[in-house]
């Protein structure tokens, strides 16, 4: 089994990254490294720099905390011959994600951008259905209670934390891997609390009659949903992808392995000496906040 280390330790990675690389056959979680969080039986720092320099038997650093101060970690990461794993979105900016990749690529190191929605057991069912099809229309509806998933978490409403789309940029991932013709963003409506930097709700319009709907306020059932219309049929993911429905008939239902997936690719590219960067989501994030309409709504208070 392979050491790494995860670096943040939140609630994302207590909820899906420890479990993963738990039941992993690929992964030994040998360090963590976050300023308050541990893991009961694993060595923990509370200082990057120390990690790197003490434990040279980590090859492989897992990055687990906010966008905006992910890029100095990896790059410190890929300067010490490590393998890194960006959680997703995988930085601030798109700049910073393909410098990122110039670096691994010099140092020779894995760079993977994951995008953990993609690994939902629908998506892939989908994009091969989709494949052949012609595409009249498609809709996201994206809709969740930020209280519930991120908890007294400012950083998602401070610059850089994308509010609204750090979940949307899932719907995107998915939006991005199934449609088997390119789409690009022609306007979009941002709904910005009055006492936040990040917008908490959006509605965006693409090329091919495709549409979304983001809402960060949605108390009660979450929706993660996406329909996509063809001369064909109807095609329905529910579940973030995970349940995937054609014409009314449930073809597939998962179980909620995105991440334990994430970690098999993971160890497939290091194993491979290969690297996967995919900025197609954050390119539509992009998007929207050049283009979009900016409309101020009611304060937000956790």
């Amino acid at each position: 089994m392979t050491p790494i280390c995860l670096v943040g330790i939140g609630k994302i990675a207590v909820d899906q990254h420890v479990p993963a690389i738990a039941r992993s056959d690929d992964w030994e979680l040998a360090a963590t490294v976050s300023r308050a969080g541990t893991v009961n039986g694993v060595t923990s720092f509370t200082d990057f720099d120390q990690m790197l320099t003490e434990r040279p038997d980590i090859g492989v650093i897992s990055l687990c905390i906010p966008p905006v101060p992910r890029y100095d970690y990896a790059a410190k990461a890929i300067a010490a011959g490590r393998h890194v794993m960006l959680e997703k979105p995988p930085g601030a900016t798109l700049a910073e994600v393909f410098a990122l990749a110039g670096m691994a690529q010099k140092a020779g190191v894995t760079l993977y951008t994951t995008w953990h929605s993609r690994m939902a057991k629908g998506v892939a069912p989908a994009k091969a259905w989709l494949a052949d099809k012609t595409i009249t229309g498609a809709h996201i509806n994206w809709k969740e209670d930020v209280r519930r998933w991120h908890p007294g978490q400012d950083w998602v409403f401070a610059p850089g934390g994308m509010g609204v789309f750090d979940p949307g940029s899932n719907a995107l991932s998915i939006i991005t891997e199934i449609l088997p013709m390119p789409i690009h963003l022609q306007s979009a409506k941002l709904h910005f609390p009055e006492n936040r930097d990040t917008p908490i709700a959006a509605q965006m319009q693409w090329t091919q009659n495709v549409t979304g709907d983001f809402d960060w306020r949605q108390e009660g059932p979450q929706s993660w949903d996406i329909t996509v219309e063809t001369t064909a049929g109807i095609l329905n993911l529910h579940d973030g992808g995970d349940r995937l429905v054609i014409s009314g008939e449930n073809v597939v239902a998962g179980n909620n392995q995105e991440y334990p997936a994430l970690y098999d690719r993971m160890a497939e590219l290091v194993k491979n000496g290969a690297s996967e960067v995919d900025v197609a989501p954050m390119i539509h994030v992009a998007d929207a906040l050049t283009l979009g309409k900016r409309l101020i709504v009611d304060p937000f208070h956790f």
